[in-house]
């Protein structure tokens, strides 16, 4: 494996966007975990400054950057809002990215530019009730043509950025009895006549990024406005979803990298006994485990990303960009949840307090465990691709 390191031009990239998030971004957070509150304008800010469509070429509005790149961006806003860059990403990678990948030029032409500028929000629809690890296999929504036109029914749930979106990557059923195949993914106006949003739902982590059931009622969609193939959405799916697992692991990443540095300065202000508590041992063993822990993150995250970078989507969805995926984002999940222990444990009570940002921080750490796959799911790959 070649070493990795980033260049001049990513960190700048990067200071770039950890400068907007921590002038812009984190001002928002306290607010958004309170009250479930989404700011109606922040991506159209973000599109001015080109922090969306960052993987979308030029000619459609974006800024034609890697997998690496938007990985980079994303570590960035998580250390100052991770809600937000949860909606980010949902909306940059797995809505804007999919379409760019799989989309007809039609499509391509007519959706990304306003999702590039922030005008349109994106989310995937996949994720249904009673249909989570196998999505594909117990999938029940359906889309029956009908001339030039599908007619979709069905019912999909935890969808974030689901309440705020304008256009939504959605996948039903077109071919009974097909088990995970028989599958079309759709663009969807979510101003269509059938398109109804059931419910917001409340959640303990991530609280401002917004997540709902969406319902489909005889919504009827163009056939035009098909994102790869008829009856293929399968592999629009699975090539997606090594690019999803990589663009995960830096939310932990970003969480855990601000969560070693509120529990740095506590230590050095926090009095006990006449002293600071970073003078005991105890403080500084569990302060170096997560500096290592959130080191490791970093290069692994990244490198990851970078091998992701030079995979296309033939390539994806097996062999060991597969393994390594799963890895990242496992092993990234695990530690956030390891760092995220260790900074409440260092900040005691007031850690305990829901208002406070350690709290905040600590209620995301489930969430990075589940979504995206599963930690059982991603354990899965990694042993299906070294026995095979």
């Amino acid at each position: 494996m070649s070493q990795f390191k980033l260049t001049d031009e990513q960190q700048s990239l990067m200071d770039h966007a950890d400068k907007f998030a921590r002038e812009v971004m984190y001002p928002l957070s306290q607010k958004m975990d309170d009250e479930e509150w989404w700011p109606e304008d922040i991506f159209k800010q973000m599109g001015e400054l080109g922090l969306l469509g960052v993987t979308v070429g030029e000619e459609y509005g974006g800024a034609g950057l890697s997998i690496l790149e938007a990985g980079l961006f994303l570590q960035a806003f998580s250390r100052w809002n991770h809600a937000l860059a949860l909606s980010w990403v949902a909306h940059d990678n797995l809505c804007a990215n999919n379409i760019y990948n799989n989309g007809s030029e039609f499509v391509k032409h007519k959706y990304l530019p306003k999702l590039c500028s922030g005008e349109h929000t994106g989310c995937l629809g996949l994720t249904e009730p009673g249909a989570g690890s196998d999505a594909l296999g117990s999938m029940r929504t359906r889309a029956v043509r009908d001339g030039d036109e599908y007619v979709i029914n069905g019912t999909k749930i935890f969808i974030t950025n689901g309440p705020v979106a304008d256009i939504c990557l959605l996948y039903a059923k077109t071919e009974q009895g097909k088990g995970s195949k028989g599958i079309t993914a759709f663009v969807v106006e979510t101003n269509t006549p059938g398109f109804k949003v059931a419910q917001k739902m409340v959640k303990m982590g991530f609280r401002g990024s917004q997540t709902a059931e969406l319902v489909f009622e005889d919504m009827r969609i163009p056939v035009e406005n098909i994102v790869g193939e008829e009856h293929q959405g399968h592999k629009v799916v699975m090539s997606g979803l090594d690019f999803e697992r990589a663009m995960i692991a830096p939310i932990n990443t970003g969480i855990s990298e601000r969560a070693l540095e509120i529990s740095v300065e506590y230590a050095k202000t926090r009095q006990q006994f006449n002293k600071p508590i970073a003078s005991f041992q105890m403080i500084q063993s569990r302060l170096a485990d997560m500096y290592t822990w959130v080191e490791t993150m970093k290069t692994f995250s990244q490198q990851v990303l970078s091998e992701v970078s030079e995979v296309d989507e033939s390539q994806a969805g097996r062999g060991e960009i597969h393994a390594r995926t799963a890895a990242s984002v496992m092993y990234c999940a695990d530690m956030c949840n390891k760092v995220l222990d260790n900074g409440v444990q260092i900040h005691g009570g007031g850690g305990y307090i829901w208002e406070s940002e350690m709290n905040r921080l600590f209620r995301s750490t489930k969430l990075l465990e589940i979504g995206a796959g599963t930690t059982e799911v991603r354990k899965m790959i990694i042993a299906g691709e070294l026995l095979r």
